[in-house]
Parts: C-alpha cells; structure tokens; sequence
C-alpha cells in the first residue's frame, strides 16, 4: 500500500526510454472498456468491425488494475455516451458513416451508447469497485466537456497509466489531450487493442516517436515490475 507521507518511486523499463515515475502523483486510467465497444450487439459491431479483436486487452489491463487496487493507487474509468436526449451529441457524430444502428438507435443491450444503458457500462471483468472514480464523456478524448481535470488536480496527479479502446481513436485524443495539459502518459501497450491491428501498432508508434512526443509505451509486464521494485526516497512535506 502506498504510502502518503513519502514519495514511492519506480522506474519503467518503457520505449523510447525508461521513465520514472512518483506513484503517489500517479493514476490508472482505463478508457471505455464498454460493453457497446466490447461484445456482440454493441456500438463497436454496428459499425462492421470484429469486437473480438479487443478482447486481448481485458487480461493485461485486469492485471495492472489490480495492481493498482492492492497498492492504493487512483484509479480512473471513463465511458462514452450521450444523455438520453442526445443534446451532447453532435449531428456530425451521430450521423457519420452507415452503421447498422446508430447512436440513440435501440439495440440489444438498450439505447446504442445511451448513459445509464446496460451497453454504456463497462464490462463485468473490468467493473469499477465503488471507490473508483467513473468519468461519463461526450466524446473521442477523456478531458473534453468532463470534470477530469478537476479529479487530478484533487488528487495531485502528474502522470497516467493509460489503456483501454481503441488505441488510435480514444486512447490517442485521451493522450494528447492530457499531454497538452502537461501530465506524463505512459500507454500500456498490451492493455490497449483496436478492431485494425494495424490502426493499434501505428497508434503506439506516434505516441512514443521523435523522443516521446506524446508519451512513453510500455507493456504491462514492465509496468507490473515497477510496481513491485518501488523504492522510497524521502517524505514529503
């Protein structure tokens, strides 16, 4: 468990170098791991994509998520969808492309990416202990129209562990927003996933080009050995 009268330190073995980082100043963010995106019937599938292409993220982000449980960290859920009325939902948005069922439309899992819809919710493997905090966001990136900023001010926080879908679309605008902001971004390679492989390796690669330009890429695996080799420098004041 962390310890908040000192400052916890682990280094991550991450591309395009190794970062270290004060896990008291730190949270896990997941990004919509939402049954719309993830099963059968969802959003995601509307759209003509193979949802099974994202299942490969549950287990590593599962690991560092409880990780992050049993040493205190913060830890941060978001979800997209609109308010029943859609008045947070664009009609460039809500009218793009030729899904089978667009957003609002009843699907099998209630109103297509609706608040308070058994699609909008995350999924049982990944579900929130009540202690967690759940942001509810309009759109691509967790900052915009969200008390987010507000969160990690409270909280003290400099630097995110990031993962969840997808890794081009939400993860990337989530990233260069908080860059933006100033906060250190780590994206948990094998805890993000796409319905294009293709779309989720060039995601990473922009991210951690031209020295980091938006953030560090790890694995879960070298995030996982951080947590466990932490040392502690000195108290804070």
């Amino acid at each position: 468990m962390l310890d908040s009268s000192k400052r916890t330190w682990g280094v991550i073995g991450a591309e395009p170098e190794p970062i270290r980082l004060d896990w008291l100043a730190t949270a896990l963010l997941i990004i919509d791991m939402q049954r719309d995106f993830m099963e059968p019937g969802g959003f995601g599938e509307t759209l003509g994509n193979d949802v099974s292409q994202l299942a490969r993220a549950v287990k590593p982000i599962g690991a560092v998520l409880q990780a992050a449980r049993d040493t205190g960290m913060l830890v941060i859920h978001t979800r997209e969808g609109h308010l029943p009325d859609l008045s947070d939902a664009p009609p460039a948005k809500v009218e793009r492309g030729a899904p089978s069922l667009r957003i609002g439309d009843p699907g099998p899992m209630g109103r297509i990416l609706i608040r308070g819809e058994a699609g909008h919710d995350i999924i049982p493997e990944l579900y929130p202990l009540d202690s967690e905090i759940v942001i509810d966001k309009p759109g691509k990136g967790a900052f915009y129209a969200t008390e987010l900023t507000d969160v990690l001010e409270k909280y003290g926080i400099e630097n995110l562990l990031v993962c969840g879908v997808t890794t081009e679309v939400c993860v990337n605008t989530t990233v260069r927003e908080a860059n933006d902001r100033g906060y250190r971004c780590v994206v948990i390679s094998d805890g993000c996933a796409s319905y294009f492989p293709e779309f989720h390796e060039m995601g990473l690669k922009m991210i951690k080009a031209q020295g980091g330009i938006f953030g560090w890429v790890a694995g879960s695996a070298e995030v996982l050995e951080a947590m466990k080799t932490s040392t502690i420098s000195g108290v804070t004041s």
